[in-house]
């Protein structure tokens, strides 16, 4: 058999993980009415439906901004704004109903395809759409009545889930109802944020005109937290005076979400084919991700962590750089390590092997994700082990290396002879690997 691992192999294993994960979640993904109007939601649809089979529950928000504004212009009306909101007066609802009926037929068509030698083939995409939001009008702004332009004010969370339940697609139109029969113009991202908070969503998705959250020369953030997202956000606001309209419009969504309570909110590119599954599906992604909470976070290994932590440490053991330990050990041992958690994904390990009599403890076993290096994971790692010794009441910390002789001199050990070591650690050295021993203070 040959060694060799075909890439598509490699990126399917690398995307189990998440499969596994989002097996059974609530996803929203919004997107303007530029996706229907450019041509780009053939492969959106493709995307989609790939994900419906893999049992993720999906609702999706559709814009019309372009389809109503070449209506306004057909019938001769002069578009008029108030606040940066539409002014939707009764010609100018008119089109917006006219606008979201052909959005929507077009999703649902395209939805429903079936050809044969197609990512739709034998999809069999059921489609719900319905009055799942009841609106309220936004009324007077700046002396300007914004007519039926309106807001979300509730959203029918049984209906959704009724249908979500029933596994179904759930399309939602920017429009919301009254109790009296009026019908409201709402926008995608009120619509998109208060559904997905509704229903608990563990992701908010905004398929958006750039990139995402851009720092200066054009670097991507690829991760923010909720807080850091809020700081950039208002930083940028008063240092460039104003921002691009996606982000102006969405990232503030994003946050907002995050903090009522959507586990992630991302921003993605809409003119990437498959960016959908790029996002969700690789660790990386294309995009930006607003977390609710730090995605990393060191915490004690779990026995269920066992089969990560063989797969961390494996390439290091080939090499010869770890001493090789069996699946038994690790489980036997797995109460030493600690380990770093990425976003559900572990890219680091340590262990905290104790000798109280001698006052000293070994720290083995460190080794971070090679995609993950130079990012300060094994300072933090080497930190938290220094903090449980000293926890123990031990005096010293000890490490056994062939390979990092370096690193450790630089984080302040030292090296001493193999005669420094516990009495019970002495009689396991190995004296064929030549390890050498480095000690700190603690």
């Amino acid at each position: 058999m040959s060694a060799t691992v075909p890439p598509f192999v490699t990126w399917f294993r690398a995307a189990a993980p998440y499969i596994h994960a989002f097996r059974g979640k609530t996803f929203v993904v919004a997107f303007g009415g530029e996706v229907v109007d450019e041509g780009q939601l053939v492969h959106l649809s493709h995307d989609v439906a790939l994900l419906a089979s893999l049992g993720v529950r999906l609702v999706l928000i559709h814009g019309v901004r372009p389809q109503l504004d070449a209506l306004i212009a057909k019938y001769g009306l002069t578009p008029q704004y108030a606040n940066g909101l539409r002014v939707t007066d009764p010609a100018t609802m008119g089109c917006v109903k006219q606008a979201n009926g052909i959005v929507r037929i077009e999703i649902e068509a395209l939805l429903s395809t079936g050809l044969p030698n197609t990512p739709m083939a034998n999809a069999a995409v059921n489609v719900a759409s319905g009055n799942f939001i009841v609106a309220s009008p936004r009324g007077v702004f700046d002396g300007v009545d914004l007519q039926y332009t309106g807001a979300v004010r509730k959203v029918d969370v049984p209906a959704l889930r009724g249908r979500l339940d029933a596994g179904e697609i759930v399309l939602v139109s920017p429009l919301g109802y009254s109790p009296t029969g009026e019908a409201f113009n709402l926008t995608v991202e009120d619509v998109a944020t208060s559904v997905a908070t509704a229903l608990s969503a563990e992701k908010l998705i905004f398929m958006i005109d750039g990139p995402g959250v851009q720092r200066g020369r054009g670097r991507l953030l690829r991760e923010l937290t909720l807080t850091s997202a809020e700081a950039w956000f208002d930083r940028m606001k008063v240092s460039t005076g104003g921002l691009a309209s996606d982000i102006a419009r969405f990232l503030p969504a994003a946050i907002d979400a995050c903090r009522r309570g959507v586990a992630r909110a991302h921003l993605v590119s809409r003119h990437v084919d498959g960016a959908l599954l790029l996002e969700l599906f690789t660790h990386h992604g294309i995009g930006t991700m607003i977390s609710r909470d730090a995605l990393e976070r060191l915490r004690p290994a779990r026995i269920d962590d066992v089969g990560a932590v063989l797969q961390l440490i494996a390439p290091l053991e080939a090499e010869g750089t770890l001493v090789k330990r069996g699946r038994e050990r690790i489980e036997r041992e797995i109460g030493y390590f600690t380990v770093v958690d990425h976003d559900r994904r572990l890219i680091g390990c340590a262990a905290l092997y104790p000798f109280p009599a001698a006052r000293s403890a070994e720290l083995a076993c460190l080794v971070v994700h090679p995609d993950h290096r130079d990012a300060g994971h094994g300072e933090a790692l080497l930190l938290h082990i220094e903090a449980r010794a000293r926890a123990q009441k031990l005096d010293w910390l000890f490490a056994l290396t062939t390979h990092t002789a370096h690193w450790f001199i630089e984080n302040g050990f030292h090296e001493v002879g193999v005669s420094e070591l516990p009495a019970e650690r002495r009689e396991l050295y190995n004296w064929q690997r030549r390890s050498k021993v480095f000690v700190k203070a603690l």
